[in-house]
């Protein structure tokens, strides 16, 4: 048995490699330094144990069937030590299958005997960048974390209580979850919330809204590509379910995928595996999906136009978030925490007139978007709130029996106000209102076809 000192660059892997075959063991101390790395051999698995209960390593390449303590035995052990610890397995062919049903259970990769070195040069290459993802991941957030603080729910009314419940339970498993709301309401706060709470939350946590991404890249966007596999890959690309990899992948507005997408989605949430654009291998990932929706899944399976197995598959746990009109009670709460972080003022829902209070507890979903006009007055009025705000108060109370406005069509009477007052210019409606001009046509887009289908 030999060892290395610890490497100088953060690039290096430091290998441990750990075979009865003692040819095997030579050539690998040979050949693993002259690869860029550090390794560290074995003969058996008991001394494998041994130096990882002793040392750190990046990465374990371990025979799989060995005499005494095995491959699987010492990859258990390891991942006990060290649940971070990229293992690559080396087989035989009689063992291939189970190998690839290794890869389920947390190992990188395997690699058949006898030995092929610039395919094992590939795969460190691979761990080395994946854990150098993960050192600027954890840089990077780091970072946000002093600027913005660490998502929160804020709230303390019945239906957050049980939110926050639901939450604490289902965050420590590696469930998919499906999380339905109105838009504005939060679901990318609760998705972070998830992560937070999980036991991935060193790693990263990706978001991607499903709806912003062009059709004809969305594959390349989620798997990634190889250079030259289309026109303009003029070089390889790592695909988000890669950059999430050990984290959590949140798909925002997942009712927005197309149907070949979905299958492709499909896929990868049963196998584990992804294969970029252009390639012929497959590699896995480890990632937890979380997905939202503001869409009736169910009626879109119905027209054809999402997946059913697809749903269940996503749906394994689900969350509603209440609208802020069923929880008014946590609109101080809100108020406060928002102006906070804005101003550094430490209440203003206490001087908060009645109209005021009126017309953000009507136009909910917009409330993120108000701290922006909040100023360190002495109280807040009606007219400090953009004039979205002033809508939502003019608007006529519907008479008894008569029912509410729902959110949505409080929203549309806001924008078709602003489009009226702009002689149909869109881009200045879209100012006013604080909204981009993307989500503008969404709004309107939506309304043309739920009018369609009435």
């Amino acid at each position: 048995m030999s060892n290395t000192h610890q490497p100088a660059s953060p690039n290096v892997l430091l290998v441990l490699f750990t075979d009865d075959e003692e040819y095997l063991r030579e050539l690998m101390e040979l050949e693993i330094p002259r690869m860029g790395h550090a390794i560290t051999v074995c003969p058996d698995g008991a001394n494998a144990v041994h130096m990882l209960e002793q040392n750190n390593f990046d990465c374990l390449l371990v025979d799989l069937d060995m005499p005494g303590m095995n491959g699987r035995e010492v990859i258990a052990r390891a991942k006990e030590l060290s649940p971070e610890l990229d293992c690559i397995i080396l087989t035989g062919k009689s063992s291939i299958e189970s190998a690839i049903a290794a890869l389920r259970h947390g190992v990188f990769d395997y690699i058949t005997k006898p030995c092929k070195l610039i395919e094992l040069k590939s795969i460190l290459q691979r761990v080395a960048d994946k854990r150098q993802l993960r050192r600027n991941y954890q840089a990077v957030k780091r970072q946000l974390d002093q600027v913005q603080g660490t998502s929160q729910l804020i709230g303390e009314t019945p239906v957050m209580a049980q939110l926050k419940s639901l939450i604490s339970r289902v965050a420590p498993t590696d469930s998919t979850v499906l999380i339905r709301g109105e838009t504005g309401s939060g679901k990318e706060l609760v998705a972070r919330s998830i992560h937070q709470e999980s036991t991935r939350t060193e790693m990263p946590f990706v978001a991607v809204n499903c709806g912003a991404l062009p059709e004809n890249l969305i594959e390349s966007e989620l798997f990634g590509h190889c250079k030259g596999a289309f026109t303009g890959a003029d070089q390889q690309r790592t695909g988000l379910f890669e950059v999430a990899n050990g984290g959590t992948l949140f798909l925002d507005e997942i009712g927005e995928l197309p149907k070949t997408m979905q299958a492709n989605l499909l896929r990868v949430l049963e196998s584990g595996e992804i294969r970029r654009v252009g390639d012929n291998q497959t590699f896995n990932v480890n990632v937890r999906v979380v997905c939202a929706t503001h869409r009736n899944i169910e009626h879109m399976v119905a027209e054809g136009d999402f997946r059913e197995d697809l749903m269940f598959r996503i749906n394994a746990f689900e969350l509603e978030i209440p609208p802020l009109r069923d929880r008014i009670g946590d609109l101080g709460q809100l108020i406060d925490h928002l102006v906070s972080r804005k101003l550094g003022v430490a209440t203003l829902s206490d001087s908060i007139n009645s109209e005021a209070l009126t017309a953000l507890s009507a136009a909910s979903s917009s409330l993120y978007t108000t701290r922006a006009s909040f100023q360190p007055f002495s109280s807040i009025r009606l007219s400090h709130l953009p004039p979205r705000f002033h809508q939502v108060v003019d608007t006529p109370k519907p008479q008894s029996g008569n029912p509410v406005m729902t959110l949505r069509e409080l929203e549309l009477v806001a924008i078709h106000s602003a489009l009226d007052r702009h002689d149909g210019n869109k881009t200045a409606a879209a100012s006013e209102l604080g909204i981009s001009l993307k989500t503008l046509y969404n709004k309107l887009n939506q309304e043309a076809r739920s009018n369609k289908s009435a």
